[in-house]
């Protein structure tokens, strides 16, 4: 937790995770300071990077894709400009809506969505010829126990 954030940072921050929505009117009554201050604050908070940004989150199988999958990738080179070269990739494909670089046995791992499991299939076709991919290994989802998409504010400096 950053020192620059005091305790009404904190709960400005819970809130707007709560909803993104909320007027600034609202979120000052909540946090207990007036709207200008607020709405101040807000754009620090905003501007310092604390805030990345604003969207809404959809229901991808309400919206048509039924398939969730993770897949695991090993390159063949872990040489920085083949890592970067992998993500650039990786940036340019529309099924993969999430993915993180590791440290361990496997080199990436992509959360990819799509509306079949024949789409998802040809696409792990394009995936496994892309430069330095040496394997990818998937997983469906078969059934999602928890979804947060929010830091856990109240977790604040154990250990």
């Amino acid at each position: 937790m950053s020192k620059n954030l005091d305790e009404i940072d904190l709960r400005i921050l819970s809130e707007i995770q709560a909803d993104g929505r909320i007027t600034n009117v609202e979120l000052a009554k909540r946090v207990g300071i007036s709207p200008p201050p607020c709405l101040r604050r807000v754009r620090t908070l905003e501007e310092e990077g604390y805030i990345q940004g604003y969207r809404g989150l959809l229901d991808p199988r309400k919206l048509g894709f039924d398939v969730t999958v993770f897949a695991s990738v090993h390159l063949s080179s872990q040489a920085d400009a083949d890592l970067r070269a992998f993500e650039a990739f990786v940036r340019g494909e529309p099924l993969v809506r999430e993915c993180w670089m590791l440290s361990g046995e496997v080199d990436f791992i992509l959360k990819c969505v799509a509306p079949d499991m024949a789409t998802f299939q040809d696409f792990v076709t394009h995936l496994t010829a892309a430069p330095h991919v040496r394997n990818v290994r998937t997983s469906l989802v078969l059934h999602n126990s928890k979804y947060e998409a929010v830091v856990p504010l109240e977790v604040k400096g154990r250990g």
